[in-house]
């Protein structure tokens, strides 16, 4: 079975270790390792960087296209809607999404599995369409969440989601016929990049909720918090009991040689940070030693 791959190049080269032919390879605008592997293995000519293509990248497509056609469209991470055009080989076109569809449709679903506290998450292999994240449901394995942070969890997915791929790719180069199952649209929800209120927290929350938040936004962006008018990025902290001070929510202590900040139900010891005036990354000593010196 001829693949035509979108993606991240390793994706690519372990569909080739398959055995499946690949027609060509379009790489992802962003970097990743693993080009010149697939280049050796396929031809340089085969393989398509999307950011060197620019505007360019259509027709080069197409060409590859008419030279090789395709029985199936593969997409692994990347990062734009495949044109309506592109969707049409024989098997049709699949994808993975790295939650557990319908729920968390969108950008980032590693952010929204975390902070919603979902207790599992997981990964979906799917039909493309010409919309994001909507197309029937061909697999799907679950993975817990745990204390893990966006970019853990991140990781955490993506052996998983080349598994799940594989398997798919070789039951329909196999012949097989997979149950194909809809999304339920009443169980939708979006998962977009966080901005605003989504960039904060409110140390009222409970402390379990305020490290959810923490964990989804580490560790980029982080959660920024000011200390006297000094913008520092937390990007990791720790459940502890509320200090033996009279603070309200929001307020921080130093406690035993531990930089504490008063949550709504006891607070979080703070671990990890960054100062942003200086890009000095902050260990949990420089952390007290800013919080006792204001």
């Amino acid at each position: 079975m001829r693949i035509a791959y979108f993606g991240l190049p390793l994706g690519a080269t372990l569909l080739h270790a398959d055995g499946h032919a690949l027609s060509f390879a379009v790489l992802s605008p962003v970097s990743a390792p693993g080009r010149r592997r697939l280049e050796r293995q396929l031809g340089a000519a085969r393989v398509i960087a999307a950011r060197e293509a620019g505007p360019s990248l259509e027709a080069r497509v197409a060409a590859a296209w008419a030279a090789q056609p395709p029985g199936l469209v593969v997409s692994w991470f990347w990062t734009r809607l495949l044109p309506a055009q592109w969707l049409t080989a024989p098997l049709g076109a699949i994808g993975v999404h790295p939650s557990l569809l319908p729920r968390h449709r969108g950008p980032n679903p590693y952010y929204a599995a975390i902070d919603a506290g979902d207790r599992v998450t997981g990964v979906s292999v799917h039909r493309l369409e010409p919309s994001y994240d909507t197309g029937r449901i061909l697999h799907q394995e679950q993975l817990e969440v745990g204390e893990r942070d966006a970019w853990q969890l991140a990781r955490a997915l993506d052996r998983p989601s080349l598994r799940s791929l594989r398997t798919v790719a070789r039951r329909l180069a196999e012949g097989q016929l997979l149950p194909e199952r809809a999304q339920d649209e009443a169980q939708v929800t979006w998962a977009p990049e966080p901005s605003g209120e989504a960039l904060r927290c409110d140390f009222r929350w409970t402390t379990e909720r305020v490290l959810r938040r923490l964990r989804a936004l580490a560790p980029v962006p982080g959660l920024t918090v000011e200390v006297a008018g000094r913008a520092v990025t937390l990007t990791g902290a720790r459940a502890a009991p509320a200090p033996p001070l009279a603070l309200l929510p929001g307020e921080a202590a130093v406690v035993g040689g531990v930089a504490l900040i008063r949550t709504g139900d006891a607070a979080i010891a703070l671990s990890r940070g960054t100062d942003e005036a200086t890009g000095q990354p902050l260990g949990e000593a420089e952390l007290a030693q800013l919080i006792a010196s204001h």
